[in-house]
């Protein structure tokens, strides 16, 4: 593994304290559920962080994604704040959503975050209505939906694939791969092998990538990026990966053996980075401790400003449900 050629130096240590946020703030967000802090459900990163990072890398900050219900990664890689991130999951009133969406719904328009989803396949939609609008403005923004491989097989992929390909939409749809659909292998339930052939059905590029690569995910992005922004049309990227955490904090994980999640535990994307950065001479073992240091002093900072947020008043309960009649 290498960096890829046209990608600067500054832009490889940038993914790297991205990976190195996005689990830092996952490990934390486990510890904190674990011992009763946060309330619903959790459902981490961790392991995936190479895509995240990688794709977002090549987005403008206007520039659009869609996530799922395992979408905390997806909006820190974006610029989410960690403090209104972390307060989101608390359930108050300082969160990206003043407490309302919790960790399955976070959204921030502001970094053109539309919103995490609940729904499998929720935002293959939404992503292909932001680029249909971008269309319109003619501002050559480009939308990217994050989705996985539970997601591939739902009525909306195909809906919303076809009609991005018809009107030759600026999305890149990203399948992050991850093995499983809840506790379902996806081999139990997907008519095809190369989960990127399914783009041959929609005119469109279909390119599958190993998601563990963060350089990989880099230059697979930037070029389907690139094609989007240019008016050439969606791009459907299978990112074959690993979820090394269970589908949620607590989650027993008997569908599937303990033996074959230690043997993708070889393969962390933040490992692989962090060899390719250091033998290429970016990155000493010194400056590797320093980041993981000051990205824990910040995710510390945000579960102090969570916790000592206030939680909404039950005043606000239906503030932003209704529009205000003018």
């Amino acid at each position: 593994m290498t960096v890829p050629a046209g990608m600067t130096p500054a832009t490889a240590l940038r993914i790297h304290s991205t990976m190195v946020r996005i689990r830092l703030f996952e490990t934390t967000v486990e510890e904190l559920f674990k011992v009763g802090k946060l309330p619903g459900f959790v459902h981490t990163y961790i392991g995936q962080e190479a895509i995240a990072a990688g794709v977002c890398a090549v987005l403008r900050p206007d520039d659009y994604i869609t996530s799922t219900h395992r979408g905390h990664g997806h909006a820190i890689a974006k610029g989410i704040e960690l403090g209104s991130i972390m307060a989101e999951l608390y359930g108050k009133e300082t969160g990206a959503c003043r407490g309302r969406g919790g960790s399955m719904h976070v959204a921030d328009f502001s970094i053109g975050m539309l919103g995490a989803n609940g729904i499998v396949g929720g935002g293959l939609g939404i992503a292909a209505g932001a680029a249909l609008s971008a269309r319109y403005r003619r501002t050559r923004q480009v939308a990217a939906s994050f989705f996985g491989d539970g997601g591939i097989n739902k009525g909306t992929f195909h809906e919303a694939l076809n009609f991005a390909a018809v009107h030759r939409l600026g999305v890149v749809y990203v399948c992050e791969n991850n093995q499983y659909a809840q506790f379902t292998s996806r081999h139990r339930t997907t008519s095809v092998e190369d989960l990127a052939s399914r783009a041959t059905a929609y005119g469109i590029p279909g390119r599958t990538v190993d998601g563990n690569d963060a350089g990989a995910v880099h230059r697979a992005s930037r070029e389907a990026v690139e094609r989007a922004r240019a008016g050439e049309g969606p791009t459907l990227l299978n990112m074959e990966t690993y979820r090394l955490r269970g589908h949620y904090v607590g989650d027993a994980e008997v569908y599937r053996e303990a033996s074959d999640v230690d043997r993708h535990r070889l393969d962390d994307p933040i490992d692989r980075w962090e060899r390719t950065l250091g033998e290429e001479g970016l990155m000493t073992p010194g400056e590797r401790a320093e980041v993981w240091e000051q990205v824990g002093e910040q995710v510390s900072k945000a579960v102090r400003y969570a916790e000592e947020s206030p939680l909404p008043h039950g005043d606000t309960a239906l503030d932003a449900v209704f529009t205000v009649d003018r």
